[in-house]
């Protein structure tokens, strides 16, 4: 029963944010939705940024276990794009809110294992140095972070499919040339 109520909780709240800013949602509206009282929120929950917390992790965590290996950068970009797409309005509304540093944190864990599983895949190869590998990935995962906070700042507008093939296009090569240079330098 504890699994299908908390369950319940999480639907009404991501259908609430789906309709209106996280700051107009209340605990007695989620608990109304679901058919629950209030106390069975806070058996669960301490409070409404715990429950945005927990959503926001078991979507990054379902995210990076359907993940095991990134072959490129652009699928980085394209599963994180996946993340905020999944729930545009309530991504917005989140990140708009006062819980922002909530979606911020696990948004830049994301980003993180995703550029590391993107490295450890596409390089496992090449013998590029800890320190060039430690500043690419970071390079990197500030790009990804980046591009999507950009995305979000402008209300998600845009083909963000088509913007990640123009980049695609336009970066062609350049990982694989930094990790060769890299290498080369390390022989």
């Amino acid at each position: 029963m504890s699994n299908s109520t908390k369950n319940a909780i999480k639907a009404s709240v991501i259908k609430l944010i789906g309709e209106r800013p996280l700051s107009k949602i209340t605990v007695k509206e989620i608990a109304a939705d679901c058919g629950i009282n209030r106390n069975s929120f806070y058996y669960h929950y301490q409070d409404v940024p715990s429950l945005i917390e927990e959503i926001v992790r078991d979507d990054v965590d379902r995210i990076i276990n359907m993940y095991p290996t990134v072959d490129s950068f652009e699928k980085c970009l394209d599963i994180a794009f996946e993340f905020m797409n999944g729930n545009r309005r309530a991504a917005l509304h989140i990140y708009n809110s006062v819980n922002r540093d909530i979606f911020d944190n696990y948004l830049w864990r994301m980003c993180k294992y995703v550029v590391e599983t993107y490295f450890d895949t596409a390089f496992c190869n090449k013998r590029i140095k800890q320190n060039d590998k430690n500043v690419l990935i970071r390079f990197y995962m500030c790009l990804m972070f980046g591009e999507i906070i950009g995305w979000l700042q402008n209300g998600m507008e845009g083909d963000i499919a088509e913007f990640n093939k123009h980049l695609r296009a336009l970066r062609f090569g350049m990982p694989s040339e930094i990790a060769d240079r890299s290498e080369s330098e390390n022989k």
